[in-house]
Formats: structure tokens, C-alpha cells, sequence
């Protein structure tokens, strides 16, 4: 029996495979086709997060964030940088504040 997946697997995967005894068939991808599989792998793990509200799926998403950080060659740490500049100057989500309309 087979089954196709065309998804983007962390690194571990194909040896997981390997050891329950089963084959796989990957392909090394090039830099542009690796980006839009994490964009893909975001929006599923998200979801995942979403459907489940399982922290898991955080820990899955920052993951991916990780990813797609390093394939662009910038740092966690730049990002934490602009958030908190963003959090400074427009704040954060503490307030539950929810805009309903705004009248001119």
C-alpha cells in the first residue's frame, strides 16, 4: 500500500519511517519550492492550532516561523525586535479590546 503526502516533513521524519519498517520516497527541495511548503505548513499547523486549541500546535507553528526565518536569513531575534517596536507604539492584545466601528 501507498500513500502520497507532497508535504513538507520535518527533518526526522523519512529515519521515523525507517525504523516502524516502512520505506519513503523524498526529494530535497530547492530554496523558492521550500518557502511556499513552510507558507503551506503554516497556514496547516495553524489550522491544527485552531480546530484543537492544543498548545502543541504553537509549538509546531513556532517551528515553522523558525524555518521560514532562517530560509530568509533573518533571526528570531530581529523579529522579537519589531514585535516589541509594533507592541510600543500600537500595543498588544492584553485589553480583549474589540473595534466595532470607527465614525467620521
Amino acid at each position: 500500500m501507498e500513500k502520497v503526502y507532497n508535504k513538507l516533513v520535518r527533518d526526522n521524519i523519512p529515519e521515523i519511517i525507517e525504523k516502524d519498517g516502512k520505506k519513503s520516497v523524498i526529494e530535497i527541495m530547492d530554496e523558492n519550492e521550500f518557502l511556499e511548503e513552510l507558507n503551506k505548513k503554516l497556514i496547516e499547523e495553524t489550522e491544527e492550532y485552531i480546530e484543537d486549541e492544543n498548545i502543541e500546535e504553537i509549538a509546531d507553528i513556532l517551528e515553522v516561523i523558525h524555518g521560514i526565518l532562517k530560509a530568509k536569513g533573518t533571526s528570531f531575534e530581529e523579529v522579537e525586535k519589531i514585535r516589541l517596536e509594533k507592541r510600543h507604539k500600537r500595543g498588544g492584545f492584553e485589553g480583549k479590546i474589540k473595534l466595532v466601528k470607527v465614525i467620521e
